[in-house]
């Protein structure tokens, strides 16, 4: 089935911010015959692209001058060695459905990932990670379209860059690869990751009892988009010299630490926030949520621009309180593309 994009297309329904703005050319992918199809063509090839799938990492800061591509590629493959299960996951299928379905067949190795709202297909562009757990402790492969040489190709796991919520689709392969799907390997000699916050207090956990607590509290601080527009976690976590870090815990006993690259400590974005006096401060409609300091809400009609200015000062606020800037993890887009120093302007 082919696809024909549609003009002056609506990219409301495709963000879970509900921002109104609205794409010069838009259509829904279901099938890699009329992604492959489309692209061939120059008139779509040559346009700015903006592939979406659950829209639950975007911030769409105006109208969009190009494509818009909305992945609805669907289907789970498993297949199973003595070691591992070994899952191929279409870019289009849900992320905290597939976790579920996943311990529903008794594959666990996905339930710290559990509740992260978006489709499979974004999982590597940010290597999404919660509660200790990182997309690239479980990541195989990823499957793309390559635009450069026309072709659907296999990228090995290592091949791909993963970070921090980096990956290379956020660098060199943004404008070059389109993910049709991701290869999961979860191994059958199963073991508990819970030494992240509220989780070491589980005793012996089974993987349904992380699966359960990691759902508990993602339910009781993060809204859901359905009701309150957002796009979940806005910052990174910031990641600094292990000095500075012993530096501010000294003046800050309170504060969390976390453990990163040698040298390096891993803070809390959301307590710098809610320590500079933020939770639940507000800009016309759009606020740092209430329960959860990491979140800027939609309260209702807000503009692109009042989440933008909010977003801002929380970065302002809390650099002039911790002499720690905060980097967006939520993805910018401007007329053409990302725009990564969105929030660099007005610093």
């Amino acid at each position: 089935m082919s696809a024909q994009p549609i003009a002056d297309f609506d990219l409301q329904p495709y963000n879970s911010f509900g921002l109104a703005a609205r794409a010069r050319w838009g259509c829904e992918i279901t099938d890699l015959a009329s992604l492959q199809q489309l692209l061939s063509q120059p008139q779509w090839r040559e346009l700015p692209r903006l592939v979406i799938g659950g829209g639950s990492n975007l911030l769409l800061s105006c109208d969009f001058a190009g494509l818009a591509l909305i992945n609805r590629l669907k289907g789970i493959e498993v297949t199973e060695t003595a070691e591992a299960w070994h899952l191929q996951v279409a870019a289009g299928e849900d992320w905290p459905a597939l976790v579920a379905w996943s311990l529903q067949q008794g594959m666990p190795g996905l339930e710290n990932l559990a509740l992260i709202p978006g489709c499979a297909g974004a999982a590597p562009v940010q290597n999404i990670g919660a509660y200790g757990v990182e997309l690239a402790q479980v990541c195989e492969h990823v499957d793309a379209f390559d635009l450069t040489e026309g072709r659907l190709v296999r990228l090995p796991a290592e091949a791909c860059h993963f970070g921090y919520r980096e990956s290379r689709f956020k660098g060199e392969w943004q404008h070059t690869h389109i993910i049709t799907g991701i290869g999961l390997r979860l191994r059958k000699e199963w073991q508990p990751q819970c030494k992240y916050g509220p989780l070491a207090e589980l005793s012996q956990p089974s993987a349904q009892d992380i699966y359960a607590r990691v759902c508990q509290l993602r339910q009781a601080k993060l809204p859901d988009p359905a009701r309150l527009g957002n796009a979940g976690s806005f910052f990174k976590n910031p990641t600094v010299p292990r000095a500075q870090a012993d530096a501010l815990k000294a003046d800050y006993p309170a504060m969390p630490l976390y453990p990163a690259d040698p040298g390096m400590a891993k803070l809390a974005a959301g307590w710098l926030i809610e320590q500079a006096g933020l939770k639940g401060y507000r800009q016309g409609q759009a606020a740092v949520h209430r329960e959860q300091a990491l979140v800027l809400v939609n309260l209702g009609g807000a503009s692109a621009q009042e989440l933008l200015s909010l977003a801002r000062h929380v970065r302002q606020t809390v650099q002039a309180r911790f002499g720690l800037w905060l980097d967006h993890e939520v993805r910018i887009m401007g007329e053409a593309g990302e725009w990564k120093e969105a929030l660099a302007c007005g610093d």
